[in-house]
Protein backbone atom coordinates (compact mmCIF):
# COMPACT_ATOMS: atom_id res chain seq x y z
CA UNK A 1 0.00 0.00 0.00
CA UNK A 2 1.37 3.41 -1.37
CA UNK A 3 2.79 5.59 1.44
CA UNK A 4 1.59 8.96 0.67
CA UNK A 5 -1.17 10.17 2.56
CA UNK A 6 -4.99 8.33 1.86
CA UNK A 7 -8.23 8.97 2.54
CA UNK A 8 -9.61 6.15 4.41
CA UNK A 9 -13.51 5.23 4.11
CA UNK A 10 -14.68 2.96 6.38
CA UNK A 11 -17.67 1.79 4.91
CA UNK A 12 -16.76 2.68 1.51
CA UNK A 13 -18.01 0.04 -0.90
CA UNK A 14 -21.52 1.19 -1.01
CA UNK A 15 -23.99 4.31 -0.96
CA UNK A 16 -22.78 7.16 0.41
CA UNK A 17 -19.18 5.87 1.80
CA UNK A 18 -18.60 4.96 -2.20
CA UNK A 19 -19.56 8.38 -3.33
CA UNK A 20 -16.95 9.96 -1.24
CA UNK A 21 -14.14 7.21 -2.10
CA UNK A 22 -15.32 8.37 -6.37
CA UNK A 23 -15.04 11.98 -4.96
CA UNK A 24 -11.51 11.80 -3.69
CA UNK A 25 -10.19 8.84 -6.59
CA UNK A 26 -11.76 11.31 -9.06
CA UNK A 27 -9.21 14.01 -7.68
CA UNK A 28 -6.24 11.54 -7.99
CA UNK A 29 -6.26 10.74 -4.32
CA UNK A 30 -4.96 7.82 -3.00
CA UNK A 31 -8.17 6.00 -1.19
CA UNK A 32 -8.39 2.92 1.23
CA UNK A 33 -11.89 1.57 1.30
CA UNK A 34 -13.06 -1.26 3.58
CA UNK A 35 -16.39 -2.73 3.91
CA UNK A 36 -17.96 -6.42 5.03
CA UNK A 37 -18.50 -7.96 2.13
CA UNK A 38 -15.35 -9.25 0.01
CA UNK A 39 -17.43 -9.18 -3.66
CA UNK A 40 -18.38 -5.49 -3.18
CA UNK A 41 -15.04 -4.59 -1.75
CA UNK A 42 -13.21 -5.96 -4.98
CA UNK A 43 -16.02 -4.73 -7.25
CA UNK A 44 -15.83 -0.90 -5.59
CA UNK A 45 -11.39 -1.20 -5.93
CA UNK A 46 -11.79 -2.59 -9.47
CA UNK A 47 -14.25 0.70 -10.45
CA UNK A 48 -11.89 3.12 -7.96
CA UNK A 49 -8.72 2.06 -9.71
CA UNK A 50 -4.84 1.96 -9.66
CA UNK A 51 -4.80 4.46 -6.47
CA UNK A 52 -7.35 2.50 -4.66
CA UNK A 53 -6.62 -0.41 -1.72
CA UNK A 54 -9.78 -2.56 -0.26
CA UNK A 55 -9.80 -4.14 2.90
CA UNK A 56 -12.31 -6.41 4.41
CA UNK A 57 -13.30 -5.40 8.04
CA UNK A 58 -16.30 -6.26 10.17
CA UNK A 59 -16.70 -3.42 12.98
CA UNK A 60 -18.59 -5.77 14.99
CA UNK A 61 -15.55 -8.04 15.79
CA UNK A 62 -13.20 -5.14 16.79
CA UNK A 63 -10.31 -7.41 18.05
CA UNK A 64 -9.71 -7.83 14.86
CA UNK A 65 -9.13 -4.52 13.48
CA UNK A 66 -5.81 -3.78 13.95
CA UNK A 67 -4.57 -6.99 12.16
CA UNK A 68 -6.73 -5.61 8.86
CA UNK A 69 -5.46 -2.18 9.40
CA UNK A 70 -1.91 -2.73 9.31
CA UNK A 71 -1.22 -2.40 5.92
CA UNK A 72 -2.32 1.44 5.82
CA UNK A 73 0.14 4.17 5.85
CA UNK A 74 -0.11 7.46 6.42
CA UNK A 75 -3.74 9.01 6.33
CA UNK A 76 -4.39 12.25 5.90
CA UNK A 77 -7.97 11.54 6.44
CA UNK A 78 -10.61 9.34 7.92
CA UNK A 79 -14.45 8.80 7.07
CA UNK A 80 -16.22 6.50 9.41
CA UNK A 81 -19.26 6.14 7.28
CA UNK A 82 -20.37 2.57 8.05
CA UNK A 83 -23.34 2.14 9.11
CA UNK A 84 -25.99 -0.67 10.08
CA UNK A 85 -29.93 -0.82 10.90
CA UNK A 86 -31.87 -1.84 13.84
CA UNK A 87 -35.80 -1.57 14.41
CA UNK A 88 -35.95 -2.15 17.90
CA UNK A 89 -37.82 -0.40 21.09
CA UNK A 90 -37.59 -0.74 24.41
CA UNK A 91 -41.27 -2.83 24.93
CA UNK A 92 -39.40 -5.68 22.64
CA UNK A 93 -36.06 -4.63 22.87
CA UNK A 94 -33.48 -7.36 21.24
CA UNK A 95 -30.22 -7.50 23.23
CA UNK A 96 -28.41 -9.11 20.09
CA UNK A 97 -29.19 -6.69 17.45
CA UNK A 98 -28.68 -3.97 19.94
CA UNK A 99 -25.52 -5.07 20.81
CA UNK A 100 -24.21 -5.26 17.22
CA UNK A 101 -25.39 -1.96 16.37
CA UNK A 102 -23.78 -0.18 19.57
CA UNK A 103 -20.20 -2.10 19.01
CA UNK A 104 -20.24 -1.51 15.10
CA UNK A 105 -20.24 2.48 15.70
CA UNK A 106 -19.13 3.54 19.53
CA UNK A 107 -16.63 0.22 20.43
CA UNK A 108 -15.45 -0.31 16.32
CA UNK A 109 -15.58 3.41 14.78
CA UNK A 110 -13.12 3.95 17.96
CA UNK A 111 -11.12 1.37 18.11
CA UNK A 112 -10.28 2.16 14.14
CA UNK A 113 -9.19 5.46 15.39
CA UNK A 114 -7.29 4.29 17.75
CA UNK A 115 -5.53 2.07 15.71
CA UNK A 116 -5.18 5.06 12.89
CA UNK A 117 -3.95 7.78 14.73
CA UNK A 118 -0.34 6.96 14.67
CA UNK A 119 -0.18 7.56 11.56
CA UNK A 120 -1.96 10.75 11.35
CA UNK A 121 -0.35 14.52 11.53
CA UNK A 122 -1.30 17.96 12.73
CA UNK A 123 -3.49 18.26 9.24
CA UNK A 124 -5.08 15.37 9.12
CA UNK A 125 -8.98 14.94 10.28
CA UNK A 126 -11.71 12.73 10.65
CA UNK A 127 -15.37 12.82 10.08
CA UNK A 128 -17.92 10.34 11.97
CA UNK A 129 -20.87 9.46 10.43
CA UNK A 130 -24.23 9.96 12.98
CA UNK A 131 -28.00 10.50 11.98
CA UNK A 132 -31.13 12.84 12.74
CA UNK A 133 -32.70 9.71 15.07
CA UNK A 134 -30.56 11.03 17.68
CA UNK A 135 -32.73 14.42 17.47
CA UNK A 136 -36.02 12.88 15.75
CA UNK A 137 -36.33 9.05 17.45
CA UNK A 138 -39.25 6.79 15.92
CA UNK A 139 -40.92 3.82 16.93
CA UNK A 140 -38.33 0.89 16.53
CA UNK A 141 -35.21 3.76 16.89
CA UNK A 142 -34.38 2.68 20.18
CA UNK A 143 -30.53 1.81 19.46
CA UNK A 144 -30.51 3.87 16.53
CA UNK A 145 -31.07 7.12 18.56
CA UNK A 146 -28.95 6.28 21.18
CA UNK A 147 -26.11 5.54 19.30
CA UNK A 148 -26.17 8.52 17.23
CA UNK A 149 -26.61 10.03 20.57
CA UNK A 150 -23.26 8.78 21.55
CA UNK A 151 -21.42 10.17 18.14
CA UNK A 152 -22.02 13.43 19.54
CA UNK A 153 -20.04 12.65 22.73
CA UNK A 154 -17.40 10.35 20.66
CA UNK A 155 -16.86 13.30 18.37
CA UNK A 156 -16.34 15.99 21.56
CA UNK A 157 -14.02 13.30 23.49
CA UNK A 158 -11.96 13.02 19.85
CA UNK A 159 -11.61 16.29 19.58
CA UNK A 160 -9.90 16.56 23.10
CA UNK A 161 -7.71 14.06 23.06
CA UNK A 162 -6.81 13.82 19.13
CA UNK A 163 -5.84 17.66 19.32
CA UNK A 164 -4.15 19.18 16.76
CA UNK A 165 -6.07 16.61 14.53
CA UNK A 166 -9.91 17.40 13.72
CA UNK A 167 -12.79 15.45 14.53
CA UNK A 168 -16.26 16.99 13.21
CA UNK A 169 -19.53 14.74 12.91
CA UNK A 170 -22.05 14.50 9.95
CA UNK A 171 -25.99 14.19 10.88
CA UNK A 172 -28.04 13.27 7.54
CA UNK A 173 -31.21 13.11 7.29
CA UNK A 174 -33.50 11.44 4.54
CA UNK A 175 -31.38 11.13 1.90
CA UNK A 176 -33.52 10.45 -1.44
CA UNK A 177 -31.01 8.92 -3.75
CA UNK A 178 -29.09 6.70 -1.92
CA UNK A 179 -29.73 2.73 -2.01
CA UNK A 180 -32.22 2.26 0.97
CA UNK A 181 -34.25 5.40 0.20
CA UNK A 182 -34.25 5.31 -3.49
CA UNK A 183 -36.57 1.83 -2.96
CA UNK A 184 -39.11 3.41 -1.23
CA UNK A 185 -42.20 4.32 -2.85
CA UNK A 186 -42.51 8.07 -3.91
CA UNK A 187 -45.37 8.79 -1.74
CA UNK A 188 -43.32 7.56 1.70
CA UNK A 189 -40.66 10.18 0.72
CA UNK A 190 -42.78 12.97 -0.49
CA UNK A 191 -44.14 12.31 3.18
CA UNK A 192 -40.88 13.83 4.48
CA UNK A 193 -40.10 16.30 1.48
CA UNK A 194 -43.22 18.09 2.65
CA UNK A 195 -41.57 18.65 5.90
CA UNK A 196 -38.93 20.09 4.47
CA UNK A 197 -38.57 24.22 4.32
CA UNK A 198 -37.17 23.35 0.86
CA UNK A 199 -39.62 21.10 -0.44
CA UNK A 200 -36.35 18.74 -1.24
CA UNK A 201 -34.61 16.06 0.38
CA UNK A 202 -30.82 15.60 1.16
CA UNK A 203 -28.92 13.74 -2.05
CA UNK A 204 -26.00 11.94 -1.78
CA UNK A 205 -23.45 14.37 -3.43
CA UNK A 206 -24.91 17.08 -0.98
CA UNK A 207 -23.25 14.77 2.04
CA UNK A 208 -20.58 14.36 0.07
CA UNK A 209 -20.13 17.93 -0.35
CA UNK A 210 -20.29 18.47 3.36
CA UNK A 211 -17.88 15.70 4.25
CA UNK A 212 -15.38 17.57 1.88
CA UNK A 213 -15.95 20.41 3.71
CA UNK A 214 -15.64 19.30 7.56
CA UNK A 215 -12.82 17.19 6.22
CA UNK A 216 -10.86 19.75 4.46
CA UNK A 217 -11.81 23.04 6.00
CA UNK A 218 -9.04 23.51 8.36
CA UNK A 219 -11.14 25.87 10.62
CA UNK A 220 -13.89 23.53 11.38
CA UNK A 221 -13.26 21.60 14.45
CA UNK A 222 -15.77 19.51 16.64
CA UNK A 223 -18.62 20.75 14.73
CA UNK A 224 -21.64 18.31 14.15
CA UNK A 225 -23.40 19.06 10.83
CA UNK A 226 -26.83 18.48 9.87
CA UNK A 227 -27.36 17.76 6.30
CA UNK A 228 -31.23 17.46 6.35
CA UNK A 229 -32.68 20.24 4.36
CA UNK A 230 -33.58 21.66 7.46
CA UNK A 231 -35.95 18.89 8.52
CA UNK A 232 -36.40 19.42 12.10
CA UNK A 233 -37.57 23.52 11.64
CA UNK A 234 -40.90 22.32 10.53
Amino acid sequence: MPDDGSVVIVGGTRGIGLEIARHYAGRGRQVVVTGRDAARLRAATEELGDRAAGIELELTRPEGIAAALAGVGHVDHLVLAAIDRDDNTARDYDIARALRLVTLKLVGYTEVVHQLCPRMDADSSVVVFGGRAKDRPYVGAMTVATVNGGVSGMVRALGVELAPIRVNAIHPGIVGDSPFWSEKPDSVLEGFRSRTPTGKLATMQDVVAAVVFLLENRSVNGVELDVDSGWLML
